[in-house]
């Protein structure tokens, strides 16, 4: 399957221009600029719509309106007509002459010729030709196509902010270390290689440095996946982006601006972003086709009246031009918008939240669905699977309760998932935190400790269990529970798996869609929750870039792809993937990349993404299939097939065509379900 297509230059995703550098940096505000400039056509186009209506013999003639003709009527009707034609159907124009110049007729090319073929026509009746005024005609189709236009292009609009908000993951200002020893807070951009920086306990990392002095646990896990804090001492590297923990450390600029960890997040980001092909949708297709059929039934229709008929030029031509513009059908710039409003208000209602409707419809076509582990199919957070106690002193609960009790104390994400686990815990004394080693004070008189491994180690205590063993093959974190110096039992924590992620992965398998993780944790975790919930395949230490590579990979068979992840890690991965599906409780940038947004980070949200979108996209076939149908009654008679039987569509008959399969259409959208 082919990705990015070298030959042809990149186009944006929301409005299908050249994606130049500056449209890239301008893209919100100019796609913003776009959907307020369609708004403003429309009201306009409408207001100047009403007159025309009025003014046109054929709508007088209809509903009786004769008396309110008066001396040169038309040609107010014609510079009335002009103003509509020029002002609201210069977006059409643009499209049409980007159609063309691409070789991709579509919409716009299908709406200017009707509108042209209208208006030329009208105009020279206007000024002498005989025949009927379709200048009421082009009016009320441009309208109808500018709503379609916003109301698609606003579904459409969630152009990325996902740099932005990278950006902003670093903090203003850093404590930069002077020469004479003091700190003083500047702005990132006067830091260089080689400056000093004072990181406290909670903050920000903002640069990629080396520690030079003290030691802390750092969460990195939005930025590489690891979903246990990491213990960091002099000669660690600390990336900029991740999150400091309980100790103050002093670091050393190693990398700044285009080598920096997250500028090269962000440089993979907008790669993914720039490299997704721009398919052509569905009511495209269904246009081209109908172009030709109205060029050439248009063409072919002059031809055989001026060859087998008396009645003239004119005759001819109102014949041909009758086809053109009846070939664009009204309900047709409704058909696709219609439903896409429907369909991103019943996704709101369901938790989905749709941002790139383009890609949204792909989902029907998946053939693979890839997750991220952290927040994704898991909560993200510690919790105890299993305590074993290593004396028959004390049993589970007592264990828990005591190592519960020092924990409440400390801050790090294990204590947390310790003490969430305890229904009641003791009062502490003398409580003391050594980073990376763990946490003691006095219970009842007694000194007790929670560490971990590296501090048995250090101390050199043994541990043989069997248990502890299998928890430590699956990848689990351990700490250990000292009372008066003896080992007297160990708690297992992991990343919770979610209640719902079995379910997701068996419908989605149930569905014919492979299910596979890819995370930056260890090997033995991912192999763990792989099993626990039945994963086709696993990935595990993948770095960021490594996302995006292997989403390629996967790409590269043929399969069409939707990666689902909540972290900065998972940014490039879900730009890259055919269908980003981005977690709701997650990041801003990984929100900002993804095309769906799944509000209740549910997984089995991603099982109704697939329903949702396959049920979409066989609505909007439907729709189409009624706005068009009526094209193959009317557009024989148009071009005059029956006229030896007396049988000939006058403008007002198709215009009562157009209003039924308008009607039909709006109806029928509203009819939108999910696929159960």
């Amino acid at each position: 399957m082919e990705h990015t297509n070298h030959k042809k230059k990149d186009k944006c995703v929301v409005c299908g221009d050249e994606l130049t550098e500056e449209h890239k940096m301008e893209g919100e505000h100019v796609h913003a600029g776009m959907i307020e400039d369609l708004k403003r056509k429309f009201i306009i186009s409408v207001i100047i719509t009403i007159p025309i209506l009025i003014l046109s013999p054929l709508i007088q003639e209809v509903f009786g309106l004769e008396f309110l003709q008066f001396p040169g009527d038309l040609y107010i009707l014609f510079i009335l007509a002009s103003i509509v034609y020029l002002y609201g159907g210069y977006p059409f124009f643009k499209g049409f002459f980007s159609q063309i110049k691409d070789r991709t007729p579509g919409m716009d090319t299908l709406i200017t010729v009707a509108i042209t073929s209208a208006y030329l026509y009208s105009s020279a009746v206007v000024f002498g030709l005989a025949g009927e005024i379709f200048f009421w005609e082009l009016a009320t189709l441009i309208d109808i196509m500018l709503i379609g236009h916003w109301l698609e292009m606003k579904s459409v609009i969630g152009a990325s902010k996902a740099l932005e908000e990278l950006v902003r993951l670093l903090p203003s200002n850093a404590h930069k270390i002077m020469p004479d020893g003091s700190a003083m807070d500047v702005p990132l951009n006067e830091l260089a290689v080689g400056d000093r920086v004072i990181i406290k306990p909670g903050e920000k990392v903002p640069v990629d440095g080396e520690i030079i002095s003290g030691s802390t646990s750092i969460d990195e896990s939005m930025l590489t996946g690891e979903s246990e804090p990491v213990f960091k001492e002099v000669g660690a590297e600390v990336i900029g982006g991740s999150i400091n923990g309980d100790g103050s450390i002093t670091a050393e600029i190693k990398k700044t601006g285009k080598d920096s960890f997250l500028s090269q997040v962000i440089s993979l980001v907008e790669e993914a972003q720039t490299s997704k092909s721009r398919t052509q949708n569905l009511a495209d297709r269904f246009a081209m086709g109908l172009t030709i059929i109205a060029l050439t039934g248009g063409f072919v229709t002059l031809l055989v009246w001026l060859g087998v008929t008396p009645f003239g030029f004119e005759f001819a031509l109102e014949r041909a031009v009758t086809v053109m513009v009846i070939a664009c059908p009204h309900a047709l710039g409704l058909a696709v918008p219609l439903v896409v409003a429907v369909s991103t208000a019943l996704s709101a209602r369901n938790g989905l939240l749709i941002r790139n409707r383009a890609q949204f419809e792909r989902s029907r076509d998946i053939d693979a669905i890839i997750f991220d582990k952290t927040g994704t199919l898991t909560e993200g957070k510690f919790g105890v699977t299993d305590i074993v106690p290593l004396s028959r002193a004390y049993n589970e609960n007592e264990i828990l309760k005591y190592a519960a009790s020092l924990e409440s104390y400390s801050e790090h994400p294990i204590a947390k998932g310790v003490v969430a686990s305890a229904k009641e815990t003791f009062d502490v004394e003398d409580f003391k935190s050594t980073p990376g080693k763990g946490v003691r004070g006095k219970i009842n008189g007694k000194t007790v400790e929670v560490v971990s491994p590296g501090y048995l180690r250090e101390r050199n205590i043994e541990v043989s269990n069997e248990k502890v063993d299998e928890l430590l093959s699956h990848g689990k974190t351990i700490v250990f529970v000292i009372i008066e110096d003896e080992l007297k039992g160990a708690i297992a924590l992991a990343d919770i798996i979610r209640e719902e992620s079995k379910e997701a992965i068996k419908q989605l398998k149930d569905m014919g869609i492979q299910c596979i993780m890819i995370t930056g944790d260890r090997y033995e975790v991912a192999e763990w929750v792989s099993k626990e919930i039945g994963l086709d395949k696993y990935y595990a230490e993948v770095l960021p870039g490594e996302k995006a590579e292997k989403v390629r990979e996967i790409q590269s068979e043929g399969l069409t792809v939707a990666m689902t992840g909540d972290g900065i890690n998972d940014a490039p991965a879900l730009a890259q993937a055919d269908v980003g599906i981005a977690i709701g409780a997650g990041t801003d940038v990984a929100i900002e990349a993804g095309d769906v947004v799944l509000v209740r980070s549910n997984p089995l949200d991603a099982v109704y993404i697939v329903k949702l979108s396959r049920s979409t996209y066989r609505k909007m076939v439907e729709n189409l299939a009624w706005g068009t149908g009526y094209n193959i009654f009317a557009l024989p008679i148009a071009a005059g097939i029956l006229y030896t039987y007396g049988i000939l569509l006058t403008p007002a008959a198709g215009a009562i065509l157009m209003s039924v399969s308008t009607i039909i259409v709006a109806f029928n959208s509203r009819f939108l379900k999910i696929e159960k």
